[in-house]
């Protein structure tokens, strides 16, 4: 079963600004993305709800700040502290996931597998855990 891994994306200095980039195809993501979308103005310390996919992969960046993202594959929950934008928390279907200790002005950018589905959401944390086969 594939774990939660940082992922390192280039980071190509410049005086001006750094600039990192990913693409689809590079070996990098572990998935071709079909979408994006980013979380911002979340209170310094607020905690977003958690919830895993079946299907769908993420990797999870910090463009902005910093914030934990603590994950649970069925074996009990780690916490990895996201605070450069050239890391990536890749994220495998069927992990938990919640994201918390939001720094003021953080922006979490989310590059996900799939199109947004309802029905590919678990959010009750004992039927994923019954799921993975850990109750």
């Amino acid at each position: 079963m594939t774990k939660p891994r940082i992922i390192e994306f280039p980071k190509i200095f410049d005086p001006r600004g750094n600039l990192s980039v990913i693409e689809n195809g590079d070996g990098r993501l572990p998935f071709d993305m079909e979408r994006c979308y980013w979380i911002y103005d979340v209170p310094g310390g607020e905690l977003r709800h958690g919830h895993a996919f079946r299907r769908q992969a993420q990797v999870i960046v910090a463009i902005a700040g910093s914030f934990d993202v603590i994950v649970d594959s069925g074996d009990g929950p780690v916490t990895y502290r996201l605070s450069r934008s050239y890391y990536g928390l890749y994220i495998p279907p069927m992990t938990w996931r919640s994201i918390e200790n939001f720094s003021t002005c953080s922006v979490a950018m989310i590059l996900s597998s799939t199109l947004y589905d309802e029905s590919d959401y678990i959010e009750d944390y004992q039927l994923f855990k019954s799921l993975v086969g850990h109750e």
